[in-house]
């Protein structure tokens, strides 16, 4: 480790996996209520198991991303940190606020709870996402523009490269579309309209910048291949990124009384959407082709890769299967949505910030690379937690397929409950495949305190 600023990182990673178990422990409950519908019932309703799987996932993501930009920025920007201290402030107090709105959830009805925060001053909760009280909403703000001071002026007053200002500009429209969560109009299409200015534009616009400059930092420096090579396709990726993603925005206006232009819109940029990341599966695997150096950390570059797999099968492919305006008319809201979610929300942003996990952690605790042993059991978790949402993807897939069949299409169309007990094996699947995730996840974590024999050091490689 270069600078000594860096190992702020490590405290945002191991919040970051803490709460990703938890996100997955009520995404397990969650699955069980499918088929068990009185499960935990009334201490976890499913709408509350619900709302802290999503917001979990959130808040972790948040975490991981926080983390890779306090380790990637002082070694892009060569320089320590600009204020240390202050991103442990800010870790503390989104740690707490994060932590004491999750208990909220769990002990309050939400309807007191929104009470509790007086969220009548200004309303901001009720919304899929953004169930989280002014408070919590104020709070993050605060959190957020603390961590782009810090990065931004570590990143102004040191060298600056293209992986960096890409990431900073992928933060810093985070930071902005997250504003849009405290506009609650009265009109509901308004409502609609403006919630998927955070939710789209994160995850299919900025986050996506984010992304790509983690991947292209780990690559740089587990492969040694040129900057300027890297730079070039990064530039590609994103540029294509935000063409198809912000118009792409469209798709989710489709049906919420918004103009009929916004369906050529929405499916024409929509269907543009898989080719940044297929464009990124070509970049990765081109540069580990291409590589100068072995580096001993094997875990990270078959994280890498992945990454850019799962996230070209999950955001581009499965995007791409229910987002043209013909089809999304009898798909929209279904278990396709579901299908096309998870797998795009695991492949695109949870393996990266266990990419950048896996190749920062190690060496913040003093060693290239972890020992035989952890990397070998890493790796068996990247399978596990990999092919086992490759299936889940599947079953909600072929219960989406039925669900659009028996309830939307057909000459007789059945009942919403009554179509979802037929599809129930589907359910059951999805449960034991969810399972097998949470196994993977465990082994993940056991993997950081396995015990072995120590790898060797970087090899350059001659031509």
């Amino acid at each position: 480790m270069k600078y000594k600023s860096q190992n702020v990182a490590k405290l945002y990673f191991i919040a970051a996996i803490g709460l990703f178990i938890g996100q997955i422990l009520f995404g397990v409950t969650m699955g069980l209520q499918y088929v068990w519908g009185d499960f935990l019932f009334p201490a976890i309703p499913f709408n509350v198991a619900r709302m802290v799987h999503t917001n979990l996932l959130i808040v972790w993501l948040l975490f991981g991303f926080m983390g890779s930009a306090y380790y990637l920025v002082p070694e892009e920007s060569e320089r320590e940190l600009y204020a240390p201290w202050l991103a442990k402030l800010m870790f503390w107090i989104f740690l707490i606020a994060g932590a004491a709105t999750i208990v909220g959830y769990l002990l309050f009805t939400y309807s007191d709870l929104a009470k509790l925060t007086m969220n009548d001053l200004l309303p901001t909760m009720g919304r899929e996402f953004l169930e989280q009280p002014t408070i919590t909403k104020i709070g993050i703000v605060v959190v957020v523009l603390a961590f782009l001071f810090n990065i931004g002026m570590t990143i102004l007053t040191g060298r600056k490269t293209v992986v960096s200002l890409v990431l900073l500009t992928g933060l810093v429209g985070l930071a902005v579309f997250f504003l849009f969560s405290f506009y609650n109009p009265d009109n509901l299409f308004l409502d609609k309209y403006f919630w998927w200015w955070v939710v789209h534009l994160w995850v299919e616009g900025v986050w996506e910048l984010i992304m790509a400059s983690i991947l292209a930092f780990v690559l740089i420096k587990i492969t040694g291949v040129d900057r300027e090579m890297i730079e070039k396709w990064l530039y590609i990726i994103i540029a294509m990124a935000l063409i198809s993603g912000l118009v792409g925005t469209g798709h989710h206006f489709f049906w919420i009384g918004s103009p009929d232009y916004w369906q050529w819109l929405g499916s024409i940029f929509s269907a543009l959407e898989p080719i940044p990341f297929f464009m990124m599966t070509l970049f990765a695997f081109n540069v580990v082709n291409k590589r100068r150096r072995e580096h001993p950390n094997k875990a990270a570059t078959l994280w890498a890769l992945g990454t850019a797999v799962m996230a070209f099968l999950g955001a581009g492919v499965w995007g791409f299967l229910h987002t043209l305006a013909p089809v999304n008319y009898y798909t929209h809201g279904t278990q396709i949505t579901a299908a096309h979610g998870h797998m795009a929300f695991y492949g695109a942003y949870v393996m990266v910030v266990l990419t950048m996990i896996s190749y920062a952690m190690p060496i913040m605790r003093g060693r290239t690379a972890n020992n035989e042993i952890a990397q070998t059991l890493e790796m068996w978790s990247f399978w596990l937690m990999t092919v086992s949402m490759v299936f889940i993807t599947l079953f909600l897939t072929g219960a989406g397929i039925l669900q659009v069949y028996l309830q939307r299409y057909s000459e007789s169309p059945l009942p919403f409950l009554v179509v979802q007990d037929k599809i129930a094996l589907f359910y059951w699947l999805r449960e034991i495949a969810g399972l097998v995730f949470l196994s993977g996840l465990l082994v993940y974590v056991y993997s950081f305190f396995a015990k072995g024999k120590e790898v060797g050091e970087i090899k350059e490689i001659t031509t």
